[in-house]
C-alpha cells in the first residue's frame, strides 16, 4: 500500500532535522568532559574530593587544570564545577532553560524527607507553581511590609545582647527565628528554648550535612536506599531516620498553629492568615486542598531560610572582633548619619553598612557550594561535552573570592573594595548576589535575608562594641574563625566581649523595648 503524499513530504522537511541531531549526538560524543583528575575504577573521584571545604579542594583542581570548569567521576555519576562567574552566568543564567533541574538527593529528599522544600524540588511544573507563590510574598514591594516585624527583632536582639551577650548565637538565632515566625505565621516566639525555633536547627543541620554531592555514598549509589538499617556500612539509615523526624514535622507544627488559630478567632496578621483567607474565598474544596499543600511548602521554605541570616550575622560578629578598624569606620558612618541619639531605621542611607553587609556575604558565603544543578540535556560549552543529567555545582566561594573581580586579598575582610572613592556603593561592582545561588533557582527570599542583616548590623554597631576577649594574662584571645563545613557554614561561636558604647546607649536599648 503506497503511502500518502503528506506522509513523504514531512519525510523530507524532517530528515534534515533528523541528520543534524544525529551529527550533533556524535560531535557530543566526541567531545571530552571539563578537565579533572583521574579516578578508580567504579568509584572514580569518591575518595578524592574531601569531606570538608570541598569548595577549596574544586580551586585547586580548577588552577591545576587551568580551567574555570572542571569535572569529577562520583561513582559514575558526572559532576562539573563552575569555578568563575563567566561560567556560573553562561550556564547557569544564559542557558537557564536547560540548568534549571535539580538532582534526585536520595538521601535529602526520599530519606531524610525534605520533599516539600522548594530549593530542591525538580525542575517542572510543580516547582514553578510553588515558587510563583513564593515571589508573590516576597517581591520587593511586599518586602517592604514586612520591615515593621524585621525592625521589631532587631530591637529585641539589642536588649538581649545587652542581658547575656555570651549567647550571642543564640539571640541571633532567635532573631531570625522571630522574623520568619511572625511573618510567615504569625506566631510569637519565645526568647528561650522555642520549640519551632528547636525545629529548625535540628533540620537545618540535617539539610546542610546532606546537601552535598558525594556527601552520602547513597547519592551515587541510589540502591543503597533499600538496605536494611542493621547492614555493615548503613549508619546513615539511622542517621536519616532521626532527621526525618523533625524534617517532617517541620513545616506542619507552624502551619497546624495558624489553621487552629484562624478556627479560634486569634490569628494574627501573617503571609499564612492572608493567603488563607484568598484561599477560602476563591478556590473549590479539591483546588483548596491544593493551594494549600502548596502554601505549607512555600511557608516551610521560608521557615528553613532563617539559618541564611544565622550564619550570615555570625560571620559579622566575628569580622567585627577580628577587624576592629573596620568596626570603628562602621560605628563612624552610623554615628554620621543616625546620630547617637536614636537607633537606625530603614530609611537611613548608610553605604559603609550597605558595603559591609555586601563584604559579610562574599566573604564567608553561606552556601559556598550553592545548591547543586542538574542539566537536562547534553550540552557543550567551551569545547567540553556535559552529559545530560550531570550534576552542575556553582562554587560560590571561587567566584566571591576571584582577585580579577573583587580586587587583592580577597580572603580579608575589607568592605571597601564595595565602595567609590567618594564613598558611595560602588554600582558597577559584581554584588554579592552568587552567595544565594544562580539563575531562575537563586533564593528568592534574598531581599529580605539581606535587609534583615542590615538592620541588624547597623543596630548592634550603633550601640554596642564587639571586641576580643583577653585571657587571664590579659592578652587578647584570637578568633580561630572556624566555621562547619556542608551546604550550609556556620562560623563556630567563639569567645568575645559585647559591651554598649556608653551609658546612654543602655538606656536607648531599654527604651526602644517600652515602645
Amino acid at each position: 500500500m503506497a503511502l500518502p503524499s503528506w506522509v513523504w513530504t514531512a519525510s523530507l522537511l524532517l530528515l534534515p532535522l533528523a541528520i543534524s541531531r544525529v551529527i550533533q549526538n556524535l560531535a557530543r560524543r566526541r567531545k571530552p568532559l571539563p578537565p579533572g583528575p583521574r579516578g578508580l575504577p567504579l568509584v572514580g573521584n569518591l575518595f578524592d574530593v574531601p569531606k570538608t571545604q570541598d569548595w577549596l579542594w574544586y580551586i585547586k583542581m580548577s588552577r591545576k587544570y587551568d580551567s574555570d570548569i572542571i569535572s569529577v567521576n562520583l561513582a559514575g555519576n558526572t559532576v562539573i564545577v563552575l569555578n568563575s562567574l563567566t561560567a556560573a552566568n553562561d550556564l547557569l543564567e544564559n542557558r537557564s532553560s536547560i540548568y534549571s533541574d535539580r538532582p534526585p538527593f536520595p538521601m535529602l529528599i526520599d530519606l531524610v524527607g525534605f520533599h516539600w522544600h522548594i530549593a530542591f524540588m525538580r525542575y517542572g511544573p510543580r516547582w514553578k507553581e510553588h515558587r510563583k507563590v513564593f515571589m508573590k510574598q516576597f517581591q520587593p514591594s511586599e518586602v517592604l511590609l514586612h520591615r515593621p516585624k524585621e525592625l521589631k527583632a532587631a530591637r529585641v536582639l539589642l536588649r538581649l545582647f545587652l542581658d547575656s551577650p555570651h549567647k550571642y548565637e543564640r539571640h541571633m538565632r532567635h532573631m531570625a527565628g522571630m522574623i520568619i515566625l511572625s511573618t510567615a505565621y504569625g506566631i510569637d516566639i519565645l526568647e528561650e528554648n522555642d520549640p519551632y525555633v528547636g525545629i529548625s536547627e535540628k533540620a537545618l543541620q540535617a539539610m546542610a550535612s546532606a546537601a552535598n554531592p558525594g556527601a552520602y555514598l547513597v547519592d551515587s549509589l541510589p540502591i543503597l536506599k533499600y538496605v536494611p538499617e542493621c547492614f555493615p556500612g548503613a549508619r546513615f539509615k539511622k542517621q536519616a531516620r532521626e532527621w526525618f523526624k523533625v524534617v517532617d514535622i517541620m513545616p506542619h507544627l507552624p502551619y497546624d498553629f495558624v489553621k487552629t488559630a484562624r478556627a479560634a478567632g486569634t490569628a494574627q496578621s501573617s503571609i499564612a492568615s492572608r493567603v488563607l483567607d484568598e484561599i477560602q474565598e476563591n478556590a473549590e474544596d479539591d483546588v483548596r486542598r491544593d493551594h494549600e499543600l502548596t502554601l505549607k511548602n512555600v511557608l516551610g521554605t521560608c521557615y528553613a531560610g532563617a539559618d541564611t541570616t544565622v550564619s550570615a550575622l555570625g560571620t559579622f560578629i566575628l569580622a567585627m572582633t577580628m577587624y576592629p578598624e573596620v568596626q570603628k569606620k562602621a560605628q563612624a558612618a552610623i554615628d554620621e548619619v543616625v546620630g547617637r541619639d536614636r537607633l537606625p531605621d530603614f530609611e537611613d542611607s548608610i553605604p559603609y553598612i550597605d558595603a559591609l553587609v555586601h563584604e559579610v556575604l562574599r566573604w564567608r558565603p553561606v552556601t559556598p557550594l550553592s545548591v547543586t544543578h542538574a542539566v537536562m540535556e547534553d550540552d557543550i560549552y567551551k569545547g567540553y561535552h556535559i552529559p545530560a543529567g550531570s550534576v552542575v555545582v556553582g562554587n560560590a566561594w571561587a567566584i566571591l573570592h576571584d582577585e580579577a573581580t573583587y580586587g587583592p586579598k580577597t580572603d580579608e575582610f575589607v568592605p571597601e573594595r564595595w565602595l567609590t572613592a567618594d564613598g558611595k556603593l560602588n554600582t558597577e561592582m559584581p554584588d554579592s548576589s552568587p552567595a544565594f545561588g544562580f539563575g531562575r533557582r537563586i533564593c528568592p527570599g534574598r531581599d529580605m535575608a539581606q535587609w534583615s542583616v542590615w538592620i541588624s548590623a547597623a543596630s548592634i554597631l550603633s550601640v554596642f562594641n564587639i571586641n576580643k576577649s583577653l585571657d587571664k594574662q590579659g592578652m587578647p584571645i584570637e578568633p580561630p574563625g572556624e566555621y562547619t563545613s556542608g551546604m550550609l557554614c556556620y562560623p563556630i561561636p567563639h569567645e568575645c566581649d559585647i559591651t554598649p558604647r556608653s551609658k546612654a546607649a543602655e538606656e536607648m536599648i531599654r527604651r526602644a523595648q517600652l515602645a
